[in-house]
């Protein structure tokens, strides 16, 4: 090997190597930072996930405004809302007075419950003129409560 005194050599050890030449040794040092990262998404993350996937489909107009519901672990909550406008026009849940004096439930809201919150949305959106809704089911899967709110709604005379 020769010793150049160029810009584009090295010294190893005293030898000069030019760039081109120097060997790639693979690298056994860590890196800076390791970082494990879980795929797996909790429930709330994965019913977020299917609520976006629904509302790309579904959007409340002034014809049609959206049925949302919101399920929470004590309480129900069901509004009505134009989305051009981005005004809520009914609303209806466990924490209003009308429907918590009637049923004692303490454990959160049952089937019961459920109907009487789609019997009231109902009644709010026929007093405001609203006939026709699409119904948003907020990620839930249409089973128990949701589905008793949408048949409550449906029975006294909302079309969706």
């Amino acid at each position: 090997m020769s010793m150049s005194t160029s810009a584009n050599s090295v010294s190893f050890f005293g030898i000069g190597i030019g760039i081109g030449s120097i060997p790639r040794l693979p690298s056994i040092t860590k890196p800076h930072s390791l970082v494990v990262v879980s795929k797996a998404k909790t429930r709330q993350e994965d019913r977020i996930a299917r609520h976006a996937r629904i509302r790309k489909k579904v959007e409340g107009t002034t014809e049609r405004p959206r049925l949302c519901v919101f399920r929470s672990n004590k309480h129900l909550y069901v509004q009505v809302i134009d989305d051009t406008k981005m005004h809520t026009l009914a609303s209806a849940s466990t924490v209003q007075k009308p429907i918590s004096e009637e049923f004692d439930y303490s454990s959160g809201p049952t089937i019961e419950v459920a109907r009487k919150v789609g019997e009231v949305i109902a009644k709010n959106c026929l007093e405001k003129g609203i006939t026709k809704v699409a119904f948003d089911r907020g990620g839930y899967p249409y089973h128990g409560r949701v589905e008793a709110i949408a048949s409550a709604a449906r029975e006294n005379g909302l079309d969706f």
